[in-house]
């Protein structure tokens, strides 16, 4: 099992798993130190060896899954007649210990243009562990230059460039949180427009003024939206105590304001997907 690409497709999926891993073996054990497996609340993908052995872990890294901020764990397993064997018994004589870890899923965010307040916030963003998607119908502005100044990101970091940047939207994971900012208006409405027709996603903000966001609100209007499905976008974005232009001020506003986003998130579903 390539275990690394597993986590890497669960956490695009935003599916919470536990890391299981045999650490050290005492005598006889199905499988070696280093064998692994991962678990998620429906799937399971490799074997540290079956029987009671894997089920206890199984059982335990899904116990897991439901306790909030749960930490990595060592677990024993005894392979005898002598041994906690409630779901069924081994008999290889040996012990084995494993380590189970956490890994939840991660906020993900898509910043649509890449002007100078996009991608000061990209920066920003990219020191935290997110999943980070970044869009603009403007070649120059997703060439290489970005991929460099974001080499040293700590968020698994998607550039894309696509001359309809509201194509993207329905292949962002669920919950993905919006953030809308481009170099045209037109394409900002469409952006909105396309975000409130897709319920899965997290929150939308909307860069710009009142003025502009009183005018987007009628365009929704009239394009059919409820008071209620507009009412998910936010505009003005930030923390309305930052009041600088400058676009780095502006972004690290923005920031901040999704942090608040995350912590209320992890605070009221305790990472479970």
């Amino acid at each position: 099992m390539q275990w690394a690409k597993v986590i890497q497709r669960l956490r695009r999926e935003r599916v919470a798993s536990v890391l299981i891993t045999v650490t050290a073996v005492r005598g006889h054990a199905p499988r070696a130190p280093g064998a692994k497996m991962i678990v998620t609340r429906e799937q399971t993908f490799g074997t540290v060896g079956g029987g009671n052995l894997e089920e206890s872990a199984i059982v335990r890294g899904r116990a897991m899954l439901d306790e909030r901020d749960a930490e990595p764990e060592l677990l024993e397993i005894g392979l005898n007649t002598h041994a906690d064997n409630r779901y069924g018994v081994q008999c290889c004589g040996g012990e084995v210990t494993m380590l189970l870890e956490p890994v939840p899923t991660v906020p993900a965010v898509a910043i649509f243009g890449m002007g100078h307040v996009g991608r000061e916030l990209a920066r920003v963003l990219s020191r935290h562990d997110i999943d980070l998607y970044l869009a603009d119908s403007r070649a120059a502005q997703v060439d290489s230059s970005l991929s460099q100044e974001l080499a040293d990101a700590v968020a698994e970091v998607n550039i894309k460039h696509t001359p309809v940047p509201e194509s993207l939207l329905p292949e962002l994971p669920q919950g993905t949180h919006v953030l809308i900012m481009s170099h045209d208006h037109a394409e900002d409405a469409a952006l909105c427009d396309a975000s409130l027709r897709l319920p899965n996603l997290g929150t939308i903000g909307l860069i710009g003024s009142r003025s502009k966001w009183r005018r987007f609100e009628k365009t929704l209007a009239e394009e059919g939206h409820s008071a209620t499905d507009i009412a998910r976008i936010q505009c003005p974005i930030g923390v309305p105590e930052i009041v600088s232009k400058e676009p780095a001020a502006i972004a690290v506003g923005v920031a901040a304001q999704l942090l608040q986003v995350f912590a209320a998130e992890h605070s009221t579903s305790g990472d479970q997907s």
